[in-house]
This record gives structure tokens, C-alpha cells and sequence, in this order.
């Protein structure tokens, strides 16, 4: 058992491995709520896979990732996990990204119980093909909603835009053609190959020893789980430029909402260098887009953008991209404006440090939430980050990086906006 400790935030956290294979990360803290969450490295971008000695690589529908989180909540006695959750007082919950799939439960009395019950239910499985179509038409009604939704539809034209290949332009849960070709075979081998302890992590945060959690695993794992080596297959013939610079759709909508993507298609290899350009990138869209800045404030008061307007940089091993979104009345004027302002920029040291103590502050904030510190370790471990590190990585951020950023980010190919009108203005 290790302890990683960082004495400055006054922070730690122990990981462990158990002799299956499965990383087991402790942060105790004192708190009245105590959560846990149990993830594999698996997500909606692995479609295209084989286990060490196969020969072929197995290719599978869109959305199983999704499909197969909401499958495994049904029991082996045809009952409902959350059953079990509720009775010791427990909520529980899953959800599926682009590369992960994470179940979690947290409770204020019970924990051991409610912890026994989430490693149980991942690690035992059970799919028929009865229960497979009966969960079909759930999930389809689920992608029909996700199509009514205007944000969901503006976020997801914006991903088919951006990409012309990578499997990011896919929506996590698929499409109704994809998802009507799933099968309980097909669910076994995704689990089978994914669902391994080598893939992944259990993360425990809350008023509980690492003792403790340890002799949890220890009677919940069973026998038969094993670590398996799988080789994934992504795109990588995506181009620089983007699929397309301009998506429009007309739905029921008071304002027009929009969304502008920026492609980055380098994404360093290296662990530590690509979360080095996460921070930077952090650091820069405060700069750019923050509330107390010059853009925001520019467009707001002007009457261009209203108050929910802001930008983030998302970055996973396989894509990344700069979003900026928000309600305006002429969502192409507002990105002209901005394109401008970013060719225009100029920042120094003084703005720079302003915003390395604001995201500081927002990070030590999380460390006051089980539920954030359990997200965050989540996040960072499937990234291959440590959890400290982000802090010191803040610091050690220089102007000349942020300006370099500057230079190569925000290049005219690398733009496209998203936008979805009121249906009036359609008809016009």
C-alpha cells in the first residue's frame, strides 16, 4: 500500500493493488457522505478491438459501451441493483464518455454495505438476449429525447462537424440503427475484453480506511475475474482541418443557441506532456473567456451574448477541441467578433498569475466534496495523471507556453460552429 501525499494542499490519498490486478485508490476523508466509484477504461470510441492472441480485430455497433452500463444493473434473480442500494440507504448511479464507463454509489450510513454491493454487481454480469430487447426500446427512447433536446443536438452536430473520421463525431449512446443491432453475444465480449481488473480502477473517498475498503474487495471480487491485454483501433488518418465550418438546424428554440468548436489534432502521447497542455489550455480559455475578462464582458454588455456564454478545453487520448457556447441573436456575428479578439489578444505575467489563482481556488474547492474528489481522481487515472500534480502543473505554466498556444490553436481551419435557430426563423 502506498500513501501519495502532497504537503502543501494537506491532501492524501493511498493506492493499492489487488491480487487480481485492479487498482484500488483510498482517499479518506472525514465527511458526512462517503462515495465510491467503480470505472473501466471503456467508452464509446472503442469500437474496434482484439484480445492478445486473436488474429482479427471484433468491430461492434455504436452505443454498446452505453448500452451494455444500462444492462448491467438486472441481477441473476431478475432483480434491480438499486433495489439492493436502497436498502442499506445508498444512491447509485452510472454513466457512460467517449472513454470511460464509471458506476458509483455513496451513502451517509452503510458504506461498507453499499460498497459491496457496487464491486459485486460490475464484477457479475449477466446478459440474455431477453433482457438485451427489453432494454432496447428504453435506450431508443432515450436517443429520441437526446434528438429533441437543442443543446444535445447543437453539441452533437458540432462533434459531426469538427471530425471527418475519429469516433468522437459518434454520440455515446449510438443511434437507433446501431443500437437495434446489439446482442447479448456482443454485450459478453465487450464485458469480457473490457471489464477486466488490468482496465480498471476503484476509487473510495470518504470517512472509510484503506484496511477497510481492502477487506471489502477482498470478499466481493470473484475467483474468476482475470486481466486480459486487448489492443484498441482508432482512427488515424483524421485530417487537420475540419469536416465542416457551419451546421445549422431549426428547433424550438426562444434564441438562437450555439456552440463553436475548435479541432486541436495534436495531442502529445506522453502522459505528462498532454497534461501539461491540458493545464496551459485551462489556463488560456480563462484568459480568453472568463467572466472577469475583456470578451465576455465586450459581447454581454453590448447585448451580443447572454450571461450562460463561456469557453472550455476538453482533451482524452484520442481527440481534444476548444469549445465556446452560448445564446446570441446573430451567433455568426458573435464568431467573427471572437475570431478577432484572438488574433488580437496580448495577456502578460500579471494575467497570467490572476488566472493560475483561480483555477487553484477551484481546485482546492474540490477537495470540500467526497463526490468531486472521487470524479476527479476518476478523471485524472484513466488519463494517466496524478491528481496532485495538476496543482504544481498550474504554477509552473509559463507565459512563453500560453503564447505559443496562442499562435498554433485558434488557425481559421480549425473552426466550426454549430447553431440551431428558432423554428420561426426557418420559415422566414
Amino acid at each position: 500500500m502506498i500513501e501519495i501525499s502532497d504537503f502543501k494542499l494537506k491532501e492524501k490519498y493511498y493506492k493499492f493493488k489487488h491480487k487480481s490486478g485492479l487498482d484500488i485508490y483510498v482517499f479518506p476523508k472525514n465527511m458526512t457522505c462517503s462515495y465510491a466509484m467503480f470505472g473501466t477504461e471503456y467508452g464509446s470510441v472503442d469500437n474496434c478491438f482484439r484480445i492478445k492472441g486473436e488474429t482479427e480485430y471484433t468491430s461492434v455497433p455504436d452505443g454498446i459501451a452505453h448500452y451494455l452500463e444500462h444492462r448491467m444493473f438486472t441481477q441473476k434473480d431478475g432483480s434491480d441493483i438499486t433495489e439492493r442500494f436502497s436498502a442499506c440507504g445508498a444512491d447509485s448511479n452510472a454513466y457512460t464518455s467517449s472513454n470511460k464507463t464509471v458506476y458509483l454509489c455513496n451513502s451517509s450510513d452503510n458504506f461498507k454495505e453499499a460498497l459491496a454491493a457496487l464491486v459485486e454487481f460490475v464484477t457479475e454480469p449477466y446478459f440474455t438476449e431477453e433482457l438485451v430487447e427489453k432494454e432496447r426500446n428504453i435506450i431508443i427512447q432515450e436517443i429520441k429525447m437526446s434528438d429533441d433536446s437543442p443543446y444535445s443536438r447543437c453539441y452533437q452536430a458540432l462533434m459531426e462537424a469538427i471530425y471527418h473520421h475519429n469516433s468522437a463525431r459518434v454520440d455515446v449512446a449510438g443511434t437507433v440503427e446501431s443500437v437495434s443491432e446489439i446482442t447479448a453475444d456482443m454485450l459478453n465480449k465487450c464485458y469480457n475484453t473490457f471489464y477486466t481488473p488490468n482496465n480498471m480502477a476503484l476509487v473510495v473517498c470518504g470517512n472509510i480506511s484503506p484496511e477497510e475498503v481492502a477487506e471489502v474487495v477482498e470478499y466481493s471480487v470473484p475467483e474468476s475475474y482475470v486481466a486480459l491485454d486487448v489492443e484498441r483501433k482508432y482512427c488515424d488518418d483524421e485530417p487537420r482541418s475540419v469536416y465542416k465550418k457551419l451546421v445549422e438546424a431549426y428547433m424550438d428554440v426562444a434564441k438562437p443557441i450555439f456552440s463553436i468548436g475548435i479541432k486541436d489534432i495534436d495531442i502529445p502521447a506522453d502522459n505528462t506532456e498532454r497534461m501539461r497542455k491540458f493545464t496551459a489550455m485551462g489556463l488560456l480559455c480563462e484568459l480568453l473567456f472568463s467572466r472577469s475578462g475583456e470578451l465576455y464582458n465586450t459581447l454581454f454588455e453590448s447585448g451580443m451574448v447572454t450571461p450562460d456564454f463561456g469557453g472550455s478545453y476538453t482533451s482524452s487520448k484520442t481527440f481534444a477541441y476548444t469549445m465556446v457556447s452560448g445564446e446570441a441573436d446573430d451567433p455568426k456575428e458573435v464568431l467573427k467578433y471572437i475570431k478577432k479578439y484572438i488574433s488580437e489578444f496580448q495577456f502578460d505575467e500579471n494575467d497570467l498569475t490572476r488566472c493560475k489563482r483561480v483555477l487553484y481556488a477551484e481546485f482546492l474547492m474540490d477537495f470540500d466534496s467526497t463526490e468531486e474528489i472521487a470524479n476527479n481522481m476518476v478523471d485524472y487515472i484513466f488519463e494517466g495523471f496524478d491528481l496532485f500534480e495538476y496543482a504544481h502543473m498550474i504554477e509552473n505554466i509559463t507565459v512563453d507556453e500560453i503564447k505559443d498556444l496562442l499562435t498554433k490553436m485558434f488557425k481559421e481551419e480549425y473552426f466550426s460552429m454549430s447553431v440551431v435557430y428558432p423554428i420561426e426563423e426557418e420559415r422566414k
